[in-house]
């Protein structure tokens, strides 16, 4: 029996359910062969595709975006090289929930595991469906070698994992956090993974994993099928450890929140040991003759948290206000994309997966579509614009947001603005009683859109920064 015969059975049992985890598992063993790589759209051979993720970091927290405090050469690089795409937004403003539409490219709302707002428990109870037909698993179906390197986050093993859910091989860990030193997220509880194995490397996170991503590069250069590599840092989420800050790990003893620590000079060290390892991967590239059909992508998971720079926006992680959600995001594919080039495009993390296998020339899977849209006009020709409704809910709080072209709805507790994002990017002007019927509209739409979701279930996680750990958010209760 094929690969995708037993991944789309487990699917097909699975997908009544979605709403209630999946649990329905599949053989982690049964990975077959890809197939022959398809043709892309041009006719060309299909590009390689390397997506990099990073961990809570800010809209201005790379210098090409602005950041004054530190450089991200290598980052800066895939944006002369490539694309810059300056109205990028997260399909959430938490890790896991973003993870879910990544992989799925559709609102994460749709499927249980994106509820969570992160997951937060490693019961195995919550998790990523085995068997759906995601990112990984249609690029696999197209002829192309899968991996992920870093963080998954989308459920425990071994009810959930990377390998029940295309891809062929992981190296990284499970869960949302970890600390840089002892890769654990409680003590004594490991989740470092080489596919399905826990284990013990030893080293500074960060740098681990650009190991494992040129291994892989090298390794697929010697190979005749297409590669898609999802490179997911942790980094730069907390605790605030650079690569010289062994003594802090010893000083936290797993304590990961990490309330008492960091500064923005760690901050940057951690970013540029980032940086550092995704230029590692471009020289693999370019040692291979690899780089001019290989689409490189880097953006974040979210807005930022404490030591971020999400200039000119106001918000952070968990919060809908334009700095929980704007991240960085930059492409390259010689092959097709113009360097140099800027575009103002809306854009969502669930436009990724139509528009990688768009790249690929791949048709996507008709029983399970897509809430994105394929960004490959807009890549190809920056002067393109297509006008974009979207919608956000984050449960603490009971957040809402709909974005319609410049205008945005917004509702935190029981305060209700109508924002012109383009002109007014920090949110300051509210005109809600200067266009009434926008603000009617935009509301309506977006009841409407929530009824078409999962409803969030009792007790269910949300994370929020609250007064007694961040003195601007003075008077929000850790309950609220």
């Amino acid at each position: 029996m094929s690969r995708f015969v037993q991944r789309r059975r487990a699917f097909l049992t699975t997908v009544a359910g979605i709403g209630l985890g999946g649990l329905t598992g599949l053989d982690s063993q049964a990975m077959g062969q890809p197939r022959s790589p398809t043709r892309s759209g041009n006719g060309a051979t299909p590009p390689n595709i390397i997506f990099i993720l990073a961990d809570d970091l800010g809209y201005a927290d790379v210098s090409c975006f602005g950041t004054p405090g530190f450089t991200t050469p290598s980052i800066d690089r895939i944006a002369h090289e490539g694309i810059k795409l300056t109205r990028a937004y997260a399909n959430s403003a938490v890790c896991s929930a973003t993870r879910t539409a990544l992989i799925t490219g559709r609102y994460q709302d749709r499927i249980a595991c994106g509820l969570e707002e992160p997951i937060a428990s490693s019961s195995g109870k919550v998790g990523l469906p085995p068997g759906l037909p995601t990112l990984p698993e249609q690029l696999h179906r197209a002829g192309y070698k899968t991996a992920l390197v870093g963080k998954w986050h989308l459920g425990s093993p071994p009810q959930f994992g990377p390998l029940k859910s295309g891809y062929d091989h992981f190296y990284g860990i499970s869960g949302g956090a970890a600390d840089y030193f002892t890769h654990q997220a409680k003590p004594g509880e490991d989740q470092f993974y080489r596919d399905d194995h826990l284990i013990h490397d030893h080293g500074y996170l960060t740098g681990l994993l650009g190991d494992e991503a040129v291994r892989l590069v090298e390794t697929f250069a010697g190979g005749t099928s297409p590669f898609f590599l999802s490179l997911h840092f942790n980094a730069p989420h907390w605790p605030w450890e650079g690569p010289e800050d062994e003594g802090e790990s010893k000083r936290l003893k797993g304590r990961i929140f990490d309330y008492d620590g960091g500064t923005q000079e760690t901050y940057g060290r951690m970013v540029r040991a980032m940086d550092d390892q995704i230029g590692r991967v471009l020289a693999a590239l370019d040692s291979h003759h690899l780089t001019e059909n290989t689409i490189v992508v880097f953006t974040s998971d979210n807005g930022g948290e404490r030591f971020s720079d999400i200039w000119p926006f106001t918000g952070m992680k968990g919060e809908l206000l334009e700095g929980g959600l704007r991240v960085p995001a930059v492409l390259r594919w010689p092959a097709r994309v113009k360097p140099g080039s800027e575009s103002d495009q809306t854009i969502v993390t669930m436009d990724w997966l139509p528009s990688f296998l768009a790249a690929a020339g791949a048709a996507p899977d008709a029983t399970f579509p897509s809430d994105g849209t394929s960004l490959l006009p807009f890549l190809l020709d920056p002067s393109k614009r297509q006008a974009r409704s979207l919608f956000w809910r984050y449960k603490i709080h009971d957040q809402h947001a709909h974005l319609d072209g410049n205008y945005k709805y917004l509702k935190i507790a029981d305060n209700e603005f109508l924002f012109d994002v383009v002109n007014d990017p920090r949110e300051r002007a509210n005109l809600k009683d200067r266009k009434p019927e926008l603000f009617a509209r935009l509301k309506k739409e977006w009841a409407e859109w929530n009824a078409t979701m999962l409803p969030f279930p009792q007790g269910s996680y949300s994370w929020g920064a609250d007064g007694p750990h961040f003195a601007d958010h003075y008077g929000v209760s850790p309950a609220d």
